[in-house]
């Protein structure tokens, strides 16, 4: 089992974890800015339907 030789520093460690952190605001940026382009209809990027089939309507 590989184990580490040496204590990582506390500097490298806050690095890494503040560039870990930063890559998931990006990708939460990034989803919640096609989000709102879907919702105005302005998506052009994103496809999908929004028609509902006509058997789905059908409470009978």
């Amino acid at each position: 089992m590989a184990v580490p030789k040496k204590r990582t520093s506390r500097s490298k460690k806050n690095s890494r974890k503040a560039t870990w952190m930063q890559k998931g605001n990006v990708q939460a940026t990034k989803a919640y800015s096609l989000a709102k382009s879907v919702l105005s209809n302005k998506s052009t990027s994103f496809l999908y339907s929004n028609s509902v089939s006509e058997e789905d309507n059908e409470t009978e």
